[in-house]
């Protein structure tokens, strides 16, 4: 009876057992189908070619190969190949390196700049490369003026200043493309453009001007007609209007790179694969599938060069490019204006690659009207924009906040972060506290959808943070170069992209001018009890020369006439704009493609690049 008991018994504890093994398991296959799906590390997997060749899709075939019209990919990158100039740029730092000049030196004025040519650098056909094909390809740029597309880069070089040139006519596009109208609001024309230089009388090469004896610029005469001389075959000087510390990144963009014999038989703008070249790659064939190129067999730094051959593929869509990445028919797509939701599904992705562009969007004061001509004013509405809200509601995450005037760079400052409390100082100061009397702000953008989000999103910021109304007036995008011209705006809306790593000329494209607005009018002038807050460039520190000098109780100086804005502080402290918001860039690269960085200047150096042949992908745990 008792062992008829416990067979009972231990039934019992199997079936219990066996419902709670059940249980168990229900419960792991209900948890497995709640757990997220894991997502595969690249978007696209594909064997590694077996000898040193990259496929790359850049956008649409290229137009032409000429540096002088190479504004924007895919001919800047395919120039950068093919053409080498006085610098390049190191693609992760974006900071100067050697080209075909080995070195170089500036006069303490920073006015005069002598470049040191390498003696081995070779054209293609073998012939040596000098400072001569410097002069004559410089001298072809200045007699292009407007039809070159990039002359707003060459405006400081005395005797290269266009005269009588349109203001409108080759200078930034708004943006360039192929940057997505939809993903950083901006028309794709030449509708916001800086002016041209603007320079005193005793600042323009055309007049005569006086010089210090010890300096070098003396030796040259003042009435130059040409500021770029050939001293012999591997010595290249240039002249300067300006002082500019950065002149050896600037000429490291494409438009400065040689042609050879000045050019000769490149305006048909037909692309030949015959052409003459400097590169560390030349072009071996063109055809309706793209262009290809092989490294240079005459390249002076040949040996450490990895890259064999390289394909150019355009595409005439996203859409296209991303099919062939994903079916590995290229290693890397750029260029391409992704739609919101394919930025969505390609971010967890590790080929997948996003990088703040070096553009700005950023609304101008007109200065000449009270009170925006009183900079406290200027500072209070900058400051109490929250940027952060902007970019994450409005721009949907795409784009980064601007609480300064430059995307690249070592350090960055948010000397314009939000500040809702010093704002409503600031404008009490003015004499306007709680935003009485203060006049409706009258806020012209162009017709844009997100633009148009965006201004109502600031209109609300301002009167809720400083109880300042304002009116948003929409243009069309063909209309904002009128506006802009008649003054007809309290504040205006503009975005630039910035091609160089120059800091002097991109301060250009944006302020339209190195040089403050003149002094006030008496009336201007505010009393003594309401002088504007401390200079802000306290927060800007150089590492080579510490801090600026300023301290919190350094008074505010007062205007002079045409004085200069020549650094990222200077602007701030000026705040004749307001920055927004940095658009974004995005690219697909290969994981067993090394040395490629995208860089804010969409700039990569092919010369870094590599193809590694045993790369595999991880082992899935």
């Amino acid at each position: 009876m008792f062992r008829s008991i416990r067979k009972i018994q231990q039934a019992s504890i199997r079936q219990k057992r066996l419902v709670l093994v059940t249980a168990l398991a229900v419960l792991t296959l209900a948890c497995e189908e709640l757990r997220p799906p894991k997502v595969e590390p690249f978007y696209a997997v594909t064997v590694p070619p077996r000898v040193q060749e990259l496929r790359w899709s850049n956008g649409n075939a290229p137009k032409s190969l000429d540096p002088a019209m190479a504004s924007a990919a895919p001919e800047t990158d395919i120039v950068r190949a093919i053409y080498e100039g006085l610098t390049d740029l190191d693609s992760r730092s974006l900071r100067e390196t050697p080209g075909v000049a080995e070195r170089w030196e500036s006069s303490e004025d920073l006015k005069t700049w002598t470049f040191y040519l390498r003696k081995d650098a070779r054209w293609s056909n073998g012939e040596r490369v000098t400072a001569k094909d410097f002069v004559a390809s410089w001298k072809r740029l200045a007699g292009m003026r407007e039809k070159a597309t990039s002359n707003y880069l060459f405006q400081n070089i005395v005797g290269m200043r266009s005269r009588g040139a349109d203001p409108a006519t080759g200078e930034p596009l708004d943006f360039l493309p192929p940057v997505d109208p939809a993903a950083v609001g901006v028309e794709p024309r030449a509708s916001d453009v800086m002016s041209q230089v603007k320079l005193s009388p005793a600042a323009d090469p055309a007049q005569p001007q006086q010089a210090s004896p010890s300096s070098p610029v003396a030796k040259t005469p003042a009435q130059s007609a040409f500021g770029v001389e050939a001293v012999d075959e591997q010595t290249l000087k240039v002249s300067l209007v300006l002082p500019d510390k950065d002149l050896p990144r600037l000429v490291a963009h494409p438009v400065f790179r040689p042609v050879y014999e000045g050019g000769a038989g490149m305006e048909s703008g037909k692309i030949t694969p015959d052409v003459v070249t400097n590169g560390a790659f030349r072009i071996v064939r063109i055809g309706e599938d793209g262009v290809s190129l092989e490294r240079s067999e005459s390249y002076w730094n040949r040996e450490a060069v990895a890259l064999e051959r390289i394909r150019f593929v355009p595409a005439s869509s996203a859409e296209n490019a991303l099919e062939a990445y994903k079916r590995g028919e290229v290693d890397i797509v750029t260029n391409a204006a992704f739609e919101p939701l394919a930025l969505k599904l390609l971010a967890p992705y590790e080929d997948f690659r996003r990088t703040t562009h070096s553009a700005l969007n950023f609304y101008e004061f007109n200065t000449e009207k009270a009170p925006f001509s009183d900079r406290r004013v200027r500072e209070a509405l900058a400051i109490a924009i929250d940027r952060a809200k902007l970019t994450d509601g409005d721009l949907e995450g795409t784009n980064q906040p601007a609480y300064s005037f430059f995307p690249l760079g070592e350090r960055r400052n948010e000397a314009l972060a939000l500040d809702t409390l010093k704002a409503k100082d600031l404008l009490e100061k003015a004499g306007f506290a709680g935003g009485e009397g203060f006049p409706v702000i009258r806020l012209v953008i162009n017709r844009n959808n997100t633009q148009n989000r965006i201004a109502r999103s600031v209109a609300r910021m301002w009167k809720q943070n400083l109880n300042i109304e304002t009116e948003i007036v929409v243009r069309e995008a063909k209309d904002m170069d009128e506006v802009r011209q008649q003054k007809d705006y309290d504040l205006l809306r503009r975005g630039i992209v910035l091609p160089t790593n120059d800091e002097l000329v991109n301060l250009e494209s944006v302020l339209g001018s190195a040089r403050k607005p003149p002094t006030p009018t008496p009336a201007e002038v505010q009393p003594e009890d309401k002088l504007p807050t401390p200079d802000p460039r306290i927060e800007f520190t150089d590492p080579e020369r510490g801090p600026l000098g300023l301290t919190a109780e350094t008074p505010t100086p007062s205007p002079t006439p045409a004085t200069e804005v020549l650094s990222e502080a200077d602007a701030v402290f000026d705040l004749r704009v307001i920055p927004l918001y940095f658009p974004t860039s995005y690219s697909l690269v290969k994981p067993y493609v090394r040395g490629f960085e995208v860089n804010g200047l969409d700039a990569p150096s092919l010369k870094e690049v590599s193809i590694d042949s045993n790369w595999q992908p991880r082992t899935a745990r």
